[in-house]
C-alpha cells in the first residue's frame, strides 16, 4: 500500500496546502497542472520536491475550474476532453523532464473523478485520453465494488488502472464518496485514521450507514488542502513502514 496526495495546488499569490511538510510520508504526488490549480513555479517546485524526496509524480488532471477548483462539473466534448487532458500532462510531463523526473501516472481531479466513476462514458473518453497520448500512463480511479467493469473497459484501450481509496472521506453505501454538501463528508483525523488502518490491513471501509465494504486498493489518499493533512499523513505513513 502505498500513500498517495494531491499537491502543487497552490497558485499565485494564493496558497493551499505544505507540499514541503506533507512530501517525506508520501509514495506519490499527484501535481495539478493549472487547470484547477498550480502554475508553472508551483509546478517546478512541487516537482523539485518529488525529486528530493525520491517520489514518483502524477498528472493531476482537472475541468478548467481555476475559480471553483475544480470542484463543478462541465458538459464537455470528448474531442475538447481528450485535448485538455493530452494538455495538461504534457505541461507537467515537460516540466518534470527539465528536472531530469519522469511522470508516473496521471489521476483526474475533483468533478472530473466523479464525473468519470459514475458515467461510464466519461470514463470511456478519459481511458481513450491515456490510450491516444503518446505515453499511456497508469490512470488512478478509486476501488469500488464494480472494479471489474471499469477494468474491462481500460483493458479494451490497453490502460493499466491503480485503484485508491481515501483515508479521510466518508464512503457511501454504493462504495462512493459521501458528498462534500453534506456535513459528514470530511473524516476528521481520529476518524481518518481509524479507517486508513482497516483500509491498510483489512482491506475494507465501513460506510456512513454503518455497511462494511471491501476494496481492493493499491494506494491510499490523504487530501492535502486542510490544516490537519499534515499529521495525518505522518500517522499512516507509521502504519505503512511498521
Amino acid at each position: 500500500m502505498q500513500l498517495n496526495a494531491d499537491l502543487g495546488e497552490s497558485f499565485g499569490s494564493w496558497k493551499m496546502g505544505d507540499d514541503e511538510a506533507i512530501m517525506p510520508y508520501i509514495a506519490l504526488a499527484n501535481i495539478a497542472c493549472g487547470y484547477h490549480a498550480g502554475d508553472p513555479l508551483v509546478m517546478q517546485n512541487a516537482i523539485r520536491l518529488a525529486k528530493e524526496h525520491n517520489i514518483q509524480i502524477g498528472a493531476h488532471v482537472s475541468y478548467p475550474d481555476l475559480t471553483g477548483f475544480g470542484r463543478r462539473s462541465m458538459q464537455i466534448s470528448k474531442a475538447e476532453l481528450i485535448s485538455m487532458i493530452h494538455a495538461q500532462i504534457a505541461v507537467l510531463e515537460g516540466l518534470a523532464l527539465c528536472q531530469g523526473l519522469r511522470v508516473n501516472h496521471v489521476k483526474p481531479h475533483g468533478a472530473m473523478y466523479n464525473d468519470m466513476m459514475r458515467d461510464a462514458l466519461v470514463f470511456e473518453h478519459i481511458v481513450e485520453a491515456i490510450n491516444t497520448y503518446h505515453t499511456p500512463y497508469p490512470l488512478m480511479i478509486q476501488a469500488t465494488q464494480s472494479a471489474a467493469k471499469y477494468q474491462a473497459t481500460a483493458s479494451k484501450h490497453n490502460v493499466e488502472l491503480i485503484l485508491e481509496a481515501f483515508a479521510d472521506r466518508a464512503y457511501t453505501d454504493d462504495g462512493s464518496l459521501e458528498s462534500r454538501s453534506k456535513p459528514n463528508a470530511v473524516l476528521n483525523n481520529e476518524q481518518a485514521l481509524s479507517q486508513a488502518h482497516n483500509i491498510i490491513y483489512k482491506g475494507s471501509v465501513t460506510t456512513v450507514t454503518g455497511k462494511t465494504l471491501q476494496l481492493n486498493a493499491s494506494t491510499l489518499c490523504v487530501h492535502s488542502d486542510n490544516s490537519h493533512a499534515i499529521a495525518l499523513c505522518k500517522k499512516i505513513h507509521s502504519l505503512l513502514v511498521v
